[in-house]
């Protein structure tokens, strides 16, 4: 439950409300469109939408993130980090397994 509620005491962000609080850390939750695993240590998660229509990209680095990959398509996910912009588009960047809630 610890988990839940770090996540809970994050504010909460709307996928529209992204370029407005650049810099800011918050938490998004939202539907897995689709997903990219570029190696075992860089996965790409478009949250809103199918790439390249994704509302933002979740950049999950490291190793010590292992989720269910297959089987997130079409979930819901809530990601907490700092909102960034990444060659233009909106992204957030997670290398802590606490950061991430599957619902």
């Amino acid at each position: 439950m610890l988990f839940a509620a770090a996540i809970d005491a994050q504010q909460h962000f709307s996928a529209e409300d992204f370029k407005n609080n650049l810099g800011k850390t918050g938490t998004l939750c939202d539907t897995v469109y689709s997903l990219k695993i570029f190696s075992d240590t860089l996965t790409l998660l478009n949250m809103g939408g199918i790439y390249p229509n994704q509302k933002y990209t979740v950049a999950i680095k490291g190793n010590k993130i292992t989720l269910p990959w297959d089987k997130l398509k079409g979930k819901p996910l809530c990601v907490t980090g700092v909102f960034e912009m990444y060659k233009g588009r909106p992204e957030i960047e997670v290398a802590d397994p606490g950061r991430i809630n599957a619902l």
